[in-house]
């Protein structure tokens, strides 16, 4: 099967990101170009440079192309491409605020040309729990919450597990701030343990019936002194990370854990790999680049590649559709005004939500 072939405009961190899975895994997917304003930096990546996206589709005929440029240049990019008639993966998120998200959908989102870069779902583990909330172990979900990653990635986690499309959402939110070591940043380890004040996000979505809690603590991505939570409440039993408990008879609630197969530990020489998760003895997620020593973030991003493609030459869904990314920052902006204003805030109807 021939590789999932993408462009990728911009040549930033994220921008290298995609191009290193292309050069881990290059039966799976090839790089057709780069596009930079600087020649240097886009010789700099390894693969064919371009000055413009006119120039990368005159050269090549890539399935889709990556829209990897700040908030700000993101929906330019994205009408332009459009334009051309190329398929468009735009990054999260795809307009930096409320005027921008319209503005892009009114000029856009009719084209069905657009998907969103949003992978929180396709990880490993996200993928596993989602599997099992879809199969109906925990009854209907009713309230999903989430400390992990901030604004418009917890906002698609949330509204995934809960199966909330773009109905009306009341927010209410406040931030709090406390002294906290944080090590650990971007640019690597500071060798500083002193406390520092870090601001806590605390909101609620209610949709009506179905709700959410969203927990996020500055730096949280990187700071190894706060852990990853997430919980999902159903009408018949919950799931705590990868603890589930519901009821099997009336009579009996039974507990189950989501366990990993992870090659490469002691003795096992099979190279260091995400295997499986598994949950009382059968799979519910397989990792489908065994081989390629993949991150979980990693095999996110690739799956959602991949399904890009597929979805480009018609042999799949949509993975990930502008309206879902533009409703999800649509709730993330709600958060930041109901924190900056101690009011609660009522997400409208949005003309993507059709």
């Amino acid at each position: 099967m021939a590789p999932t072939t993408f462009g990728v405009i911009g040549t930033g961190w994220r921008s290298a990101f995609f191009v290193r899975l292309a050069r881990m895994a290059p039966e799976r997917f090839r790089v057709a170009g780069v596009v930079s304003r600087s020649a240097e930096r886009g010789a700099g990546f390894g693969v064919p440079a371009f000055g413009s996206a006119a120039d990368l589709l005159a050269a090549e005929e890539p399935e889709f192309v990556i829209v990897s440029v700040p908030w700000a240049v993101t929906p330019d990019a994205t009408r332009e491409l459009v334009g051309l008639g190329a398929r468009v993966l735009a990054e999260t998120p795809p307009a930096p605020d409320l005027p921008g998200l319209r503005a892009l959908w009114a000029d856009v989102g009719a084209s069905g040309l657009v998907q969103v870069a949003e992978q929180y779902l396709l990880m490993p583990a996200h993928a596993a729990r989602l599997a099992v909330v879809r199969e109906g172990l925990i009854g209907e979900p009713t309230s999903v919450q989430v400390s992990s990653t901030h604004l418009y990635h917890a906002v698609a986690m949330i509204r995934g597990l809960l199966g909330v499309g773009c109905e009306p959402a009341v927010v209410s939110a406040r931030s709090f701030t406390a002294p906290l070591a944080d090590p650990l940043t971007p640019d690597g380890w500071t060798g500083d343990a002193t406390p520092r004040e870090r601001a806590t996000t605390i909101a609620t979505l209610d949709w009506g019936g179905r709700s959410g809690l969203y927990d996020f603590t500055d730096n949280q991505w990187w700071n190894p002194l706060r852990a990853r939570r997430i919980v999902v409440r159903g009408s018949a039993g919950e799931l705590v990370d990868d603890h589930i408990v519901r009821l099997a008879d009336p009579l009996t609630p039974v507990a189950s854990q989501l366990v990993r197969r992870q090659t490469g530990i002691d003795l096992n020489l099979e190279g260091f790999d995400l295997d499986h998760i598994s949950l009382d003895g059968r799979v519910v997620y397989r990792n489908p680049f065994s081989g390629a020593r993949f991150s979980e973030d990693d095999l996110g991003v690739a799956s959602l590649l991949e399904r890009t493609g597929a979805w480009a030459r018609g042999e799949g869904p949509a993975p990930y559709p502008l309206a879902e990314g533009l409703q999800d920052h649509l709730v993330s902006l709600a958060i930041e005004e109901s924190a900056a204003t101690g009011r609660d805030v009522t997400t409208a109807v949005e003309p993507w939500a059709s």
